[in-house]
């Protein structure tokens, strides 16, 4: 839908903005997407490959290890407020994790460590056996918004980290790769406002992707779509999964997403934020939705999420 009602027209335009006429075909009536990954473990690691935002696929396996980490933010009162506390949590290269907990236990927080961008007060953060102390073109990052700069069209937005890190004339044929991955082949000379809540979200991903990361790193990139959008965007992040054999590791309140999605699911306290339990997918994909043993899994999460970071003593009194 784009727009306030109706679905465009393939190649057309709706109230001035183009509709997702870049999705994938739909399921089949038995539910099936053959285009989504069929095993129930991480994607298999890719093969040597060259270094990260070169013209081929980065080198490496996209392991994540978190040890004790802990992270407070100062407090206008001199104080320093605790949002993790004691995490530990191991990431296989290739696997797909989701983090899920109540607003404020820090997922967001945790994603911007390894992202490199925050450092951990105390404890260690690794990416294959090094420690991360800073942003780097081996881990990709696409927020809920997509920020694309309006004054570039999209083949320009997907450019853009490839022209900032002086590897253009290297890589510039990547460009075109990655908006045909992501559905956008024929919109590289769109602008931003052109496009739908969806579609911008694809020229974000194809923005993270095109250096080749081992890494990406989702902080709610499809909370902001509609219900529709947002199961179509599911299905694409699975498919590049698949295509680019790369670690995942997303944020989400939604607790279907992360059944869907993901090879394991973390379910994290209220702040500060620590690990409550990690609950392995068992179930192969494609998966269905109406299953039960997938309404099962997600009733037990949303147990667990009503007894999660619970607090013994109110945190203030009116």
């Amino acid at each position: 839908m784009v727009n306030g009602g109706g679905a465009a027209e393939p190649g057309g335009v709706r109230n001035g903005t183009l509709g997702e006429t870049a999705a994938r075909p739909r399921a089949g009536g038995d539910g099936s997407r053959p285009w989504a990954s069929t095993g129930t473990g991480p994607a298999a690691p890719r093969s040597a490959q060259p270094e990260a935002g070169a013209s081929g696929p980065s080198s490496g396996a996209g392991a994540i290890e978190i040890r004790d980490a802990c992270k407070s933010f100062p407090h206008p009162d001199g104080t320093l407020v605790p949002a993790l506390a004691q995490v530990d949590l191991s990431v296989g290269a290739g696997e797909y994790v989701a983090l899920i907990g109540p607003s404020g236990c820090g997922k967001s927080t945790l994603l911007r460590l390894v992202a490199g961008l925050e450092r951990a007060t105390s404890g260690r953060i690794s990416l294959d056996g090094r420690p991360i102390e800073g942003p780097g073109a081996e881990r990709g990052l696409v927020f809920q918004n997509p920020y694309l700069f309006p004054w570039l069209d999209i083949r320009g937005n997907v450019a853009f980290g490839l022209r900032a890190r002086g590897r253009y004339a290297e890589g510039k044929d990547l460009v075109d790769r990655y908006l045909e991955l992501v559905g956008l082949g024929r919109f590289g000379k769109v602008y931003p406002h052109h496009l739908s809540g969806g579609m911008a979200q694809r020229a974000a991903l194809a923005r993270a992707l095109i250096n080749r990361p081992l890494v990406l790193l989702l902080d709610e990139p499809l909370g902001a779509l509609d219900a529709f959008t947002r199961m179509n965007m599911q299905d694409e992040i699975l498919r590049i999964r698949e295509e680019e054999r790369i670690t995942m590791v997303m944020v989400t309140h939604d607790v279907d997403e992360a059944i869907y999605l993901s090879d394991r699911i973390v379910v994290m306290t209220a702040g500060p934020g620590r690990v409550e339990t990690v609950i392995p997918v068992p179930f192969p994909r494609p998966r269905a939705r109406n299953t039960p043993d997938f309404l099962g899994l997600r009733g037990r999460i949303l147990e667990i999420l009503n007894f999660a970071g619970r607090l013994e003593e109110p945190a203030y009194q009116i």
